[in-house]
Parts: structure tokens; sequence; C-alpha cells
């Protein structure tokens, strides 16, 4: 049935008196474009056929992304009006409606198979292609305004309690770096080596993805983007290791994160698996793996400044191995390990906590716009 709780917005900025220029991101939501780019990208010449949009009006940016597989649908928050590009669809909700429980609504995946079972055949492979009548005619069931309001108000909530243990987590990370780079500051080395001289170094490699034989098997593969985890999404079959580059972990080494994103990234392997060509696996004999891994994190930031290569992102085991470590006595290297101990376990439960909760969001997203 034809959706009657929403009203299309259709006027456009004809004399060009709004220059406020608006961005829908999937991640970040309706942002003023100044602030997304750090400029400011329309001018006046381009702006006349903009729709103009309100506080708390939406915005449906039909571009796919793995943030949105079917496109963002954003709500806007400022109390300045703004314009967004034409390639947009923009409505409101009418007065009877909660635009807060719309904005959750449009937050779940309850409306993705309309959009999948609606959309036209043929479309581009990074853009929605739907009849702006057939978007409009989505139907959304629609609970009383009273369960509107509580159901709003409770998401809004447990989205609050996210943000704070998002802010928890950071701010122990912080805590973390700022204890050890004391403790750094404070000591006294005995002496200085480079990686290289203390530890041997392999990297692994990537079973051919098109030979089904290689995977599904019992070795958890570890990208680097898993470094931090007890679990992989995928396995690798025996013949799969046999047959590639992939090279075996034992739980305990320092595994190091090589390649674009994750550069940088280094943890303790919780678990046996194997790992590719973007994961740099460091067993050392001078110190322990665990001071290492400290080391490395705490200077993180001036590795990546001084060491990357061609702005790619990328290190590699040469210049790993070229790196100087400070060695202490066993006894204060021992203190260092013990104080960033106590600190991850308090980081690693908080950063369950927050898992779990962003489960329960998800979980809760699923059943309650069904």
């Amino acid at each position: 049935m034809p959706n009657h709780t929403i009203t299309r917005a259709t006027q456009k900025n004809a004399d060009g008196h709004i220059t406020n220029v608006i961005c829908n991101s999937a991640k970040l939501g309706l942002i003023p474009q100044r602030e997304y780019f750090d400029k400011d990208i329309a001018n006046s010449d381009n702006i006349s056929g903009y729709y103009i949009i309100r506080q708390n009006d939406f915005v449906y940016n039909p571009r796919k992304s793995s943030d949105a597989p079917y496109g963002p649908i954003s709500s806007y928050k400022y109390a300045e009006d703004g314009i967004v590009s034409p390639l947009y669809l923009c409505f409101h909700a009418k007065d009877e409606i909660n635009p807060l429980y719309y904005e959750w609504y449009f937050r779940s995946s309850a409306w993705h198979r309309y959009i999948y079972m609606s959309g036209d055949s043929g479309a581009r492979h990074d853009r929605v292609s739907i009849k702006d009548d057939t978007f409009f005619a989505m139907p959304i069931n629609l609970p009383s305004e009273q369960e509107q309001s509580k159901i709003a108000s409770f998401l809004q909530s447990l989205d609050e309690r996210i943000a704070a243990q998002e802010k928890l987590v950071a701010s122990l990370k912080k805590y973390k770096r700022g204890v050890i780079k004391t403790i750094f500051d404070t000591l006294t080395p005995v002496s200085k080596s480079s990686i290289g001289k203390m530890a041997t170094m392999f990297s692994g490699g990537t079973p051919r993805s098109d030979i089904v034989e290689y995977y599904n098997g019992s070795i958890p593969f570890i990208r680097s983007g898993e470094i931090h985890n007890d679990f992989t999404e995928l396995h690798l079959s025996q013949i799969g290791l046999d047959n590639s580059s992939a090279k075996m972990v034992r739980k305990g080494d320092l595994l190091y994160a090589l390649y674009g994103a994750t550069s940088g990234e280094v943890d303790i392997s919780k678990i046996d698996g194997a790992i590719n060509q973007a994961i740099l696996c460091i067993r050392t004999n001078e110190i322990s793996s665990e001071y290492l891994a400290l080391w490395l994190e705490i200077n993180k930031n001036n590795i990546l400044s001084k060491m990357l290569q061609g702005g790619q992102g990328n290190l590699s085991g040469e210049l790993v191995k070229s790196l100087v470590v400070p060695i202490y006595s066993k006894t204060e290297e021992q203190v260092i390990v013990r104080i960033g101990n106590s600190i991850n376990k308090l980081i690693d439960a908080n950063t369950n906590m927050l898992y779990m909760l962003n489960k329960a969001k998800e979980s809760l997203l699923q059943q309650i716009f069904i």
C-alpha cells in the first residue's frame, strides 16, 4: 500500500540564496560540505538546482558502500537550512510521525528488501536504481505515537551508551600509551639493538581464491585486520596451506601489520593459524615478544611517519629489521610488560563490552522494525 506518512521535499534553491551545501555520508550522515571536505566544492553557479532541506528532513543517497549496501538515508540535524544535490531524494515525515523513530527505522535494514525487490534491473553496480514514485510508495509499519517515542528514546539511549563505551576504550588506550611512554622516557636502557639482530621474521601469502579446495578447512587464516582477534573469518585447508606462500604462526607469536589502513598495528597472536603477505611474524630471542609489541605500539606514529614507502601506507620486513629498540634490564623489562598487560586487561574487557553493546543494537534493529 502507498506510504502516506512521508512527503517529498522538492523546493529548489532557485535564487541561490542558500549556500550551505550538505553531503550525505554513510558514516557521518548529513553534514555541511565545508566540514566534510574542509572547503566548499559547489559554487554559486551550480546550486540553483539543489534541493532545500530543513531540520528533521531526510535525504536518500542511492550510492552504495560497504557501510550502506542500499545507500544511506540520513536525517538532517542542523537548525540552518541546507541544500543537497538533485541526485538525492529528499522527504520529511508528516506531523504525526516521530522523526527520531523514522531515523532509527532507516538506520536498520528493514527497508532493504523493499529496495531490492522494487529496484530497476540493469542498475549500475555502485548506485541503487529505483524510480522516485516507487521509493516513496515504500510501505512502513507504524506503531502508536507513544510506542514510536519509547522505541526512539530507548535506541537513542543505547546509542549514547555505545558512544560512551567507545570513548572509554579510546581513553584507556591513550592512558596506556602515556603510561608506557613515561616509563620509556624515565628509564635508562642498558643498550640498543635493531630488531633484525634480535629476532627472526617472516610473512606469508594468500592461496588462490579460485580454487575452492584451498579454503573451508580447519586452519584459521589470519589477515591484518584480525591480528587482535581470537577468531578468523576464513579458514584454509591443509592442501591450501601446502600449495601457497601462507605460513603458520603459533599462539604467542608477535604479529605486525604491514599494509594499508592497518599498517603498524601489532599484537600477540591469540591462536595458531596461517598468515598472509600483509602480516609480519616476529619471533624474538633477546627480548620478550610482549615487550617488543609494547614498544612498537607506543612508537607506531613515529614509525609510520618516517618509514612508509611512497605514500602507500605500507611497511616492509627490511624496514622493520632496521628499527632500533632500547633494551632494559630483565627486571625493568618485566615491570614494563606487567604494567602493559594490566592495562590491556582493562582495554580487552571494555572492548568486549563495546562489542556486545553493538551486537545488541544490531539484533534489536533487526527485531524491532520487522
